[in-house]
């Protein structure tokens, strides 16, 4: 019964069709959202889950003389961490008392292994400009990673060194959310840019800009391999604003939740309208300069209970 309640937690609820399901749902509205600020109509509802089944019933052609297990592994990667994500997520939050010691840590682990996916596929392709995607991959996550772990040390910090996802939740549901005050605003503005470049979204799309490197490390995949990259960006586009509430906003415990979560895809999706794509070396600067002394601030401010 334990294994039957397991496979439909891992595959059904929370964890994989729903959140491919939800989050297919949401990337329809940032491309109508998007196409109403363009002036145009938008696709139709049920857009992306046609486009994800034609692409499931297209050949999956991999190139010659690639390395054809890392080449299939690499999509395969992101889905597998983003359906664990997703039931630890809705378990911490439903379940808080149930968590584990350093669930927060395994989090912050599974969010980086879609990355990974993108930058080991990519390389197998052996595509020259698959390798100018990935080695722009590597360098935005190296930017943005150092900034988003400091939010997260801001959160630590606040909860009184926790390092479970689940009593941070908890501290917050009685003492008010983190982001009521200056230090979690500054964690909270953080971890939404850091998601609009997780998600590759503009202005942070340098790493597949399709107008110079057309697609970067997708430009080889098609097929089953394809769709599987575009479900893990559509999970995640689910489940980085969950995480975002979680962290700092008192959890996704509540109906107030989904406002909340509806509020940051909003912001993702005006930041991405509003904005030209950064060169990568702007990027670079942005976080490390820019952002990283932001969270360097928050993080004394924390320090002192501010």
């Amino acid at each position: 019964m334990n294994i039957v309640k397991l496979l439909f937690n891992f595959i059904i609820f929370p964890g994989f069709l729903f959140t491919a399901v939800i989050g297919m749902f949401i990337t329809w509205v940032d491309r109508k959202v998007t196409a109403r600020i363009h002036w145009r109509v938008g696709p139709p509802w049920f857009q992306p889950y046609a486009d994800f089944l034609k692409l499931l019933i297209k050949e999956t052609i991999i190139p010659e003389g690639s390395s054809k297990l890392l080449f299939l592994f690499g999509p395969l990667l992101g889905v597998i961490s983003m359906t664990i994500l997703a039931v630890m997520i809705f378990k911490m939050n439903f379940a808080p008392h149930t968590t584990f010691v350093g669930d927060l840590i395994v989090v912050v682990y599974l969010l980086a292994l879609p990355p990974l996916g993108i930058i080991l596929g990519g390389s197998s392709s052996k595509n020259p400009l698959a390798s100018v995607g990935i080695s722009r991959e590597m360098t935005q996550y190296f930017a943005y990673e150092l900034p988003f772990l400091i939010a997260v040390a801001i959160v630590i910090i606040k909860s009184g060194g926790s390092i479970k996802l689940g009593e941070i939740i908890l501290i917050q549901q009685t003492q008010g959310p983190f982001l009521y005050s200056v230090s979690g605003v500054i964690a909270a503005v953080v971890v939404l840019l850091a998601t609009q470049a997780k998600l590759s979204f503009v202005p942070f799309d340098i790493p597949e800009a399709e107008q110079e490197i057309m697609s970067g490390p997708y430009i080889e995949y098609s097929g089953v391999a394809l769709a599987l990259y575009k479900v893990t960006r559509a999970m995640m586009f689910f489940l980085m604003p969950l995480f975002l509430v979680s962290l700092l906003w008192g959890g996704i415990a509540d109906w107030w939740a989904i406002l909340k979560v509806l509020l940051i895809i909003v912001l993702i999706v005006l930041i991405k309208n509003t904005n030209p794509r950064l060169r990568i070396d702007q990027a670079l600067k942005f976080f490390w300069l820019g952002i990283g002394f932001i969270s360097i601030v928050g993080l004394v401010f924390a320090f002192y209970g501010k």
